[in-house]
């Protein structure tokens, strides 16, 4: 059996898996395997940017402004969620596009800063202003709809609606990175200079990534939106974003599945410890430091230390006994 088969095996055990999962979940496993469906968009969409070498503190803002936009479209203009979904992506991409401006004119440390300075502006209009945005209570009543006898409000039909927005919007994500697109933005991280040197426009493709990501992370916020029912400015603070950084640093960004892998295993973990609430940032602040000392290059590179322990893969000399 050759890889490739071996991917389509492997991809379609894990699709039939994951439909048949809720179904043997309580209601409130199925309310986490949601969250977490939404989650793995947030933090594949947040690694697109981070291709370029440009870590940001603004992606949960982003996903928020997603939310908003569905909120408000379904709440004042009684819009459908069919077309609040796109639209969300759509303007939370407008608003990454406008931000791009002031924001990549710094790069680095300073980009890290203006991009949380720029977050914390966003949040506190939401805040002040009661219309539209309702102020620190925000708004409720943003439901899902019915199709026929299809209840959106029931946590099964929705987990199924939430996996296929967030399957296609991975393989959209896929496909980029292996893109020409994909393979530059790389180029701009790893050698900008030689980049710039062969006429690539570094602050464009840094942008590009930018708005590539927010588009799918506002779509990420309108599915919560959606299911809550309810939008608060203190559902993305800093303290998400916080989440979303440790769940892409301890499962790994070099690879396309690594952020997936690290938001899936410690939202596992997490909900192991709901009991230790009050020590629970402590833990976080322990597994991250672990992380970074033993596995730096995240969950993802467990696969290749086993094989080189292993000596899975060596060629071996055919006049000695000893591997190479």
């Amino acid at each position: 059996m050759n890889s490739n088969t071996q991917k389509i095996v492997g991809g379609s055990l894990l699709l039939a898996a994951l439909i048949a999962l809720p179904h043997f979940l309580k209601f409130h496993h199925q309310d986490l395997l949601i969250f977490l469906t939404i989650n793995v968009l947030a933090v594949s969409s947040y690694r697109i940017v981070t291709l370029t070498g440009e870590w940001s503190l603004i992606h949960a803002v982003m996903m928020g402004v997603g939310g908003y936009t569905a909120a408000l479209l379904f709440k004042y203009y009684e819009v459908g969620m069919w077309v609040t979904l796109p639209m969300a992506g759509i303007l939370t991409a407008a608003v990454a596009a406008l931000l791009c401006f002031p924001l990549f004119r710094t790069t680095q440390f300073y980009f890290l800063i203006g991009s949380f300075a720029a977050g914390e502006a966003i949040r506190l209009i939401w805040i002040q202003f009661v219309f539209p945005f309702g102020g620190t209570g925000g708004l409720s009543g943003v439901e899902p709809p019915m199709v026929g006898e299809i209840d959106f409000m029931e946590s099964i039909p929705y987990y199924y609606l939430a996996l296929s927005v967030v399957l296609l919007c991975l393989f959209i994500l896929y496909l980029i990175e292996n893109s020409r697109i994909g393979l530059t933005l790389h180029a701009v991280h790893w050698k900008a200079a030689l980049a710039e040197s062969v006429g690539v426009d570094t602050w464009r493709y840094r942008s590009l990534a930018f708005v590539i990501g927010s588009f799918f992370v506002g779509i990420a916020g309108a599915l919560k939106v959606h299911y809550l029912g309810t939008i608060t400015p203190n559902q993305f603070g800093v303290g998400f974003m916080v989440f979303i950084l440790i769940w892409v640093i301890v499962g790994g960004y070099n690879k396309f599945y690594g952020p997936i892998l690290g938001a899936v295993v410690l939202t596992l973990f997490d909900e192991s410890i709901r009991g230790f609430a009050e020590v629970r940032p402590a833990i976080y602040g322990a597994v991250l430091i672990l992380s970074i000392l033993f596995l730096p290059l995240g969950l993802e590179s467990i696969p290749s230390k086993f094989k080189a322990w292993s000596g899975i893969g060596k060629e071996r000399d055919p006049l000695s006994l000893t591997d190479k």
